[in-house]
């Protein structure tokens, strides 16, 4: 009796020591700026791998409609980090908003500038007079083609500017605009769907800024720094894993990404996203780790822009401690 009684209250501290384990794991939203969609599968898959459980978060999800929805979403308190492009950041911090980047996602520039060949549209400066479609415009697609408009000497009024929604080809197959602004993945996606022919502006070729960034703002960055650095050794743990294995990345996409039907297309946005993962600074510091005078530049080029009216000094808004050891 002494001994099922022992058992007993074994199972009993076992239990409780269980729901204190469980009670234990820190919640983190994340504020993306897309749709649950196959190039953020390493976020996705958290119930299939449990990367961030493994370092006692619970990880969750808020979609958005591009990077300024993901910073909106952060300051009114439905999630904890933005997932959001270095033009929305810049912009909020030019309204006075108290923020702090924390890791560098896609340390590589994605954004382009899409025509068909028949446009004859070659150069920034053949943008003049077009019509050009952007995601959202709260998106990094016309923060990136305001970049590439500079490069011709042109701005914003230069163009006529229409929301065509996020990987939407089908104004530029149907004659609805002239270009469209788009990421690596939305060109790969709008080929598979027959877009044709067409000529590809990078920006990278012009300026090789940062994609996108997670943001937090400056009370949660102090804080919350112990959970903060517990959900990027999870999310970089994702990263290093989505990196190593594609296939099967690909694979899970198939059931967690509401784009992720075709096992084959998925791979090729995967691979897409592991590519712009990576950069000198990564791989001598590690996944997350920002390359300051870069992010100098970009902060900069944006103020000439014109798209902000204040000085952004990289030392002051990128904190780099709270990344997990290389």
């Amino acid at each position: 009796m002494k001994y099922i009684s022992s058992l007993l209250r074994a199972a009993a501290v076992t239990a409780w020591l269980a729901c204190g384990l469980a009670q234990a794991a820190d919640k983190v939203v994340v504020a993306g700026w897309s749709q649950p969609i196959t190039e953020i599968t390493n976020l996705l898959v958290e119930e299939d791998k449990g990367f961030f459980k493994a370092r006692g978060v619970e990880l969750g999800y808020v979609p958005g409609a591009g990077g300024g929805d993901a910073i909106r979403n952060m300051l009114t308190g439905q999630a904890t980090v933005a997932f959001t492009d270095p033009g929305s950041f810049f912009a909020a911090l030019d309204k006075g908003e108290k923020l702090r980047a924390i890791y560098d996602i896609y340390p590589q520039n994605v954004f382009n500038v899409v025509s068909l060949k028949s446009s004859n549209i070659n150069k920034p400066a053949d943008l003049k007079g077009k019509k050009i479609g952007v995601y959202s415009l709260s998106s990094g697609t016309r923060q990136n083609l305001l970049v590439l408009l500079q490069q011709a000497g042109l701005t914003e009024a230069d163009v006529t500017i229409v929301v065509t929604g996020l990987l939407n080809f089908a104004p530029l197959m149907q004659g609805q605009v002239d270009a469209t602004a788009a990421t690596d993945t939305g060109l790969l996606v709008g080929r598979q769907k027959g877009l044709g022919e067409v000529n590809v502006m990078a920006v990278r070729d012009h300026l090789n800024i940062s994609s996108d960034l997670f943001v937090v703002t400056e009370a949660t960055y102090q804080a919350k720094k112990d959970v903060l650095k517990r959900f990027l050794a999870g999310y970089r743990d994702s990263m290093a894993w989505m990196i190593a294995n594609p296939d099967e990345a690909a694979a899970l996409a198939v059931k967690r990404a509401i784009d992720g039907k075709n096992p084959a297309i998925n791979r090729e946005v995967i691979q897409l996203r592991n590519l712009a993962s990576v950069s000198a600074t990564t791989q001598a510091r590690g996944l997350g780790a920002l390359d300051m005078a870069m992010f100098q530049k970009a902060a900069d080029s944006y103020k000439q822009l014109g798209m902000i009216q204040r000085d952004i000094k990289a030392s002051d808004v990128v904190m780099q401690d709270l990344l997990p050891p290389k």
